[in-house]
């Protein structure tokens, strides 16, 4: 059993060094290639959770054989338990931080649905303008249209009702009834 503990320790740390020395490289070549782990169940199965897994109940499997007495079914127990328990830190407090804190300020065209915006540029009953959206911690400005087919006046607030041929289509948000 002792093999097979030095196996799985020989083989996280492998696993280290590789991913230390040639992290960009392989990133860059193996893109994409664990995509279909986007879930919330299986992103806990990330290469840097099964390989910190398999480091430590290596180590502590051969730490366990050599040091106590104890018999092999409980070191095997004891190692998986510190191994699931790694898993499950390392998950917690590096995997999950990291996937949160990827910003952008990329959008999509039909994230604007629904949004309110103001116009920049009027916009004619017949013919294009500008609106301006506040999109988190960025402005854009997009070439609208009217939706309703009415004049909108600089400054306007707007609700985008869609977005077509590239333009967003734009209803005015408040209307003067009198």
């Amino acid at each position: 059993m002792q093999e097979v503990y030095t196996g799985l320790l020989v083989t996280g740390i492998l696993f280290a060094l590789v991913t230390v020395l040639l992290g960009d490289l392989l990133s860059n070549a193996l893109d994409g290639m664990f995509g279909w782990m986007s879930g919330d169940l299986l992103h806990v199965f990330q290469p840097m959770v099964l390989f910190s897994a398999i480091t430590v109940m290596g180590g502590s499997g051969l730490m366990l054989m050599r040091l106590t007495s104890l018999g092999t079914a409980y070191v095997l127990a004891l190692a998986s338990l510190a191994a699931v328990g790694t898993s499950v830190l390392v998950y917690l407090l590096y995997v999950k931080p990291m996937n949160n804190t990827d910003n952008s300020v990329a959008f999509s065209m039909n994230d604007l649905v629904g949004r309110i915006g103001e116009v920049s540029v009027p916009i004619p009953a017949r013919g294009c303008g500008e609106v301006l959206y506040r999109m988190g911690g960025s402005v854009t400005n997009q070439i609208a249209e009217s939706f309703d087919g009415i004049e909108i006046a600089s400054g306007a607030r707007v609700v985008t009702v869609e977005v077509r041929e590239g333009s967003v289509w734009v209803s005015p948000l408040e209307t003067n009834l009198e």
